[in-house]
């Protein structure tokens, strides 16, 4: 369990401790409690079951939007990435075709000719 890095009053009169932990607020005992009693609540205790269902679903709703547009910014890349492999082929193919041609005519000057 990590303990608090670091415990101060804030200005109404609370002690607030931070830390690796979630922050918890201790606050002063009201008159209903004993003397020496603190009351520490974390901010998450404080929703009710509906509350934390629709939070839930906000989060998730928000995680599907990240990954429809994380899916969409992947397709674009694929697709540009295929139209560079694409022209990239062609003009290859064109080099080839040329090379080929190349090795043609040098054959036909460096062969004897019997006729």
């Amino acid at each position: 369990m990590a303990v608090p890095t670091s415990i101060y009053q804030t200005s109404t009169g609370q002690y607030t401790a931070t830390g690796d932990m979630p922050t918890y607020q201790i606050r002063a005992p009201t008159a209903a409690l004993p003397q020496g009693v603190v009351m520490a609540a974390s901010p998450g205790s404080l929703h009710s079951p509906q509350q934390l269902a629709e939070e839930a679903t906000r989060k998730r709703e928000l995680r599907l939007m990240k990954n429809r547009e994380a899916a969409k910014e992947c397709r674009r890349r694929k697709k540009e990435y295929v139209k560079c492999l694409e022209s990239r082929v062609a003009m290859l193919e064109v080099q080839n075709k040329k090379l080929v041609e190349e090795l043609e005519t040098l054959k036909d000057i460096c062969s004897p000719k019997t006729d």
